[in-house]
């Protein structure tokens, strides 16, 4: 899929950069070159100056090798300091992203403005209809004085040529708990006693300022070792590449990949054993129970929703069994959970079982940098370990379908595609009895695992090429 902005390619084409110079054994040699070469002094800036570019490439080059902005402790400190550092750390931290207050461009708080489509109308409804009296009108064209303004939106409303817009913060908007805000320099800042993981934020910021942290300076070393590195690879890969799954399982093997253990192995054993507790939960009177594998979501609910913390299914999810599987029937091997989400980052961090994660997107970079076509790749056989049922977990509705199929039709199930304010307010008159249902899906990202931010193709595309490749 081509991206749709110039940040997100600048994000991949880092992430292809960091990949080859791992892959070759050079980043201690390039990557202070890096920034140079991506912005070269010829160019036209993105920002004031080529300086303030490269500074901004450095720091997002930081974040990409597993460190915070906020490690840094000397400014003069270089990229191949950090990189001989990753190369020879012994632990991760938890936390999966940083700012770059070099790049975050300290947005106006989100108010509504008066464009030049003001027409100076007669009705003026936008002073009339404003319950603070913060419109005025100067030299025929409205004005809003926001000292005043409630951004209650009526003068926006209330407007018959469109002329007043509001201007939002679009990380903040897009953050449906309110985890990002402004410190007092007015640079966006993550409360990591709130988030989520659910990336909302990376995929909003229109300057790229939000990186996730990976951990491809930590694959490499594995595969350096010559320890056998194991691939757990989600359900959700096969809405990827435009391939199917047997050309993007041969990709992820001559990657350099000892073998696959399919995450849909451990959702059939979520499917068995999440039924049963279900069936054991409605015979003990409860009133409805709600999945448990998606990590976002089971984050929303401790730190948002304590109130429905009993309604969760403690069956673990597809995830932690795969883990499980992978360690029994590869004992010796480095694990590396391949997925499309932040928040299953997190959820592979706190397992214990999985050593590292790998995105969607970091594993298109690695493909790129090895020169890996995956159409011209011979179709790798799959391992059939697992149910067709099973890979219904990418998809939303997926779930609860596949609960319905093995409890039976006594499953009433409430599907929430997606979590933004308005569903969690949903949650909360649930957590206080208001449904009627007895099973809720709550899957953070819009379309389920398909549609997670770092996926290469997103729902709706993605559940079309997923469903065609498992028809296939």
């Amino acid at each position: 899929m081509t991206p749709n902005n110039l940040a997100l390619l600048t994000r991949r084409e880092l992430l292809v950069h960091l990949c080859r110079m791992l892959d070759q054994g050079t980043i201690l040699d390039e990557i202070d070159r890096l920034p140079v070469l991506m912005r070269p002094r010829h160019n036209q800036p993105i920002r004031c100056c080529v300086h303030k570019d490269r500074a901004i490439l450095k720091y997002k080059l930081m974040a990409l090798l597993a460190f915070n902005v906020d490690d840094e402790t000397d400014e003069l400190c270089q990229l191949h300091e950090y990189a001989a550092t990753a190369l020879k750390r012994e632990k991760l931290t938890p936390v999966a992203m940083t700012v770059v207050d070099e790049a975050c461009s300290s947005c106006n708080q989100g108010s509504y403005e008066i464009t030049n489509l003001c027409r100076g109308c007669d009705a003026r409804p936008c002073e009339v209809n404003c319950p603070k009296k913060a419109v005025s009108f100067a030299d025929g064209k409205a004005r809003i004085n926001h000292d005043s303004c409630i951004n209650c939106g009526k003068c926006m409303k209330e407007c018959p040529f469109h002329a007043i817009v509001y201007q939002p913060v679009p990380c903040e908007e897009s953050c449906p708990v309110g985890a990002i805000e402004k410190d007092d320099t007015g640079i966006e800042r993550i409360n990591f006693d709130k988030c989520i993981f659910c990336g909302k934020c990376i995929a909003a910021c229109p300057y790229g300022a939000i990186v996730e942290k990976t951990h491809l300076v930590d694959v490499f070393r594995a595969w350096k070792s010559g320890r056998k590195v194991v691939a757990l690879v989600a359900p959700a890969i096969a809405g990827q590449f435009r391939q199917d799954l047997g050309k993007i399982y041969s990709s992820i093997l001559s990657a350099g990949f000892h073998d696959i253990v399919e995450v849909a192995e451990g959702a059939d054993l979520t499917i068995a054993n999440e039924s049963a507790e279900w069936k054991e939960r409605m015979a003990a009177g409860c009133q409805f129970m709600t999945t448990s594998c998606c990590p976002a979501f089971k984050e929303l609910v401790k730190k948002h929703i304590p109130e429905m913390s009993d309604k969760v299914s403690s069956t673990p999810s597809p995830l932690c069994y795969a883990a499980e599987i992978a360690r029994k029937r590869f004992p010796d091997a480095v694990t590396v959970f391949i997925g499309p989400c932040i928040a299953k980052r997190v959820e592979s961090y706190y397992l214990g079982s999985v050593d590292f994660m790998m995105s969607f997107e970091e594993l298109g970079a690695l493909l790129v940098a090895k020169g890996i076509e995956v159409a011209d790749l011979e179709s790798h056989p799959r391992p059939e370990r697992s149910s067709a049922q099973a890979y219904h977990f990418a998809y939303s509705g997926g779930v609860a379908g596949s609960i319905v199929a093995s409890a039976g039709s006594s499953v009433n199930a409430e599907v929430i595609n997606g979590i933004d304010k308005k569903s969690i307010t949903l949650l909360k008159q649930m957590a206080k009895g208001k449904t009627d249902k007895n099973f809720v899906e709550v899957m953070c990202c819009e379309g389920g695992c398909l549609g997670g931010v770092n996926t290469l193709i997103r729902s709706p595309q993605a559940v079309e090429i997923f469903k065609k490749n498992l028809e296939a």
